[in-house]
């Protein structure tokens, strides 16, 4: 399986571990958990993602809208960590058509560990996590949540934040995880307000599952 691996916090490449060093190391960042994003997309692809194990914990969550919104695929999949310390963080795309403005839309889902800073990363955020964020949404004076979607059998509130204006960004909390959903451009996240329900990927792959063409926003290509 074909890679490009990068750092998860700003994109720029990464060094591998040495005589002298033991972790991952960014020039700009310091030492990271690396950020793996598979050149294609397929079931066994997916499957070999899945099996990497998570530190401490059986998986993390690889989250997908389940079922896809109609014409919608899975278009990318990517995960941040190493063989010492485990997969800390996930991310899958999905593209499909805008669902106010009719072109070209793509969605990334990413579940993290704290102090990964991919989710802030791909939203254009500040920071490496979203704490700080959601507890600025909860107390703007909003009557409640932005969006609300299911994700693992449970209710789980999306507070939107303001991010870079080619795109829209969506922070929660799941299974003791962070969530983040990111959406190019910004009227895509208007998809987030359809009732969508997230299953994790890890409890099973529906054969069903259609995949698409490499996302470039996974790619870091937007």
């Amino acid at each position: 399986m074909g890679v490009t691996v990068s750092c998860p916090r700003c994109g720029d490449r990464v060094r591998k571990p040495d005589l002298m060093h033991t972790a991952w190391r960014c020039d700009t960042c310091g030492e990271v958990p690396p950020f793996h994003v598979a050149e294609h997309i397929g079931p066994e692809i997916l499957e070999s993602v899945l099996r990497r194990p998570a530190p401490s914990l059986d998986h993390l969550p690889l989250w997908c809208p389940w079922p896809l919104p109609p014409g919608w695929v899975v278009t990318g999949v990517g995960w941040a960590g190493d063989d010492r310390d485990g997969v800390r963080a996930t991310a899958l795309a999905c593209s499909g058509p805008d669902p106010l403005l009719g072109g070209p839309a793509d969605v990334v889902l990413i579940a993290e560990q704290p102090g990964v800073g991919l989710g802030t990363r791909f939203g254009g955020l500040p920071g490496l996590d979203c704490g700080n964020l959601v507890a600025e949404a909860q107390a703007s004076g909003h009557a409640g949540p932005d969006a609300k979607i299911r994700a693992g059998g449970h209710h789980i509130p999306l507070w939107s934040v303001k991010s870079p204006g080619d795109r829209s960004a969506y922070v929660s909390e799941a299974q003791g995880m962070w969530l983040y959903a990111v959406a190019w451009p910004a009227s895509a996240g208007y998809l987030l307000a359809e009732h969508v329900v997230l299953r994790d990927l890890s409890d099973g792959v529906p054969p069903e599952l259609v995949y698409g063409a490499p996302s470039p926003c996974l790619h870091g290509r937007v």
